[in-house]
């Protein structure tokens, strides 16, 4: 099985967990550049539950779509836990959705620092009791740190579903 199927199978276990529940979700994206929204439309029926997305890959599309703080942004930086909750409110209130679950991060190869290195990646998943964010380091190429993010947002996404995040 390849990555984007792997990927595509934990898509088909969102949408089963989304259905289920009566979920809807939307996405904020920045550095996995819409492969999330790719592979959540790979699986068939996914209107039923997903609203859509943002790619806001630029600070000022986090500031103007997804109405992530400027202080926010100054404060900690596009690549934080701090941004990745304001992402993923700003999804869910923008799309009117239950569930929003936002990346942002240092896909590489270059744009890394010794305090936010290459891999460097923040998920967050913003739902009607809360927020869970986690901080990851990936240490693959660009392709296996946009993969290894989107794959990251969808665990973190079935966690949410499943009472466990």
């Amino acid at each position: 099985m390849s990555e984007l199927d792997a990927l595509t199978e934990t898509a088909r276990r969102v949408q089963a967990a989304c259905i289920d529940a009566g979920f809807s979700l939307s996405i904020a994206e920045s550095c996995t550049g819409g492969l999330i929204g790719h592979v959540l439309t790979e699986v068939a029926g996914s209107s039923a539950y997903f609203a859509g997305g943002a790619i806001t890959y630029s600070d000022a599309l986090k500031r103007t779509v997804l109405r992530v703080p400027e202080s926010t942004l100054q404060a900690h930086g596009a690549v934080s836990a701090q941004t990745a909750v304001a992402m993923a409110d700003g999804a869910r209130e923008a799309f009117q959705t239950d569930l929003s679950v936002a990346v942002t991060g240092v896909a590489g190869p270059s744009g890394g620092s010794p305090q936010k290195p290459v891999g460097l990646t923040y998920v967050a998943v913003a739902h009607t009791t809360g927020h869970d964010v986690r901080r990851f380091v990936w240490r693959g190429n660009r392709t296996e740190n946009k993969r290894a993010s989107a794959q990251a947002a969808l665990d973190l996404l079935l966690e949410r579903l499943a009472g466990t995040g």
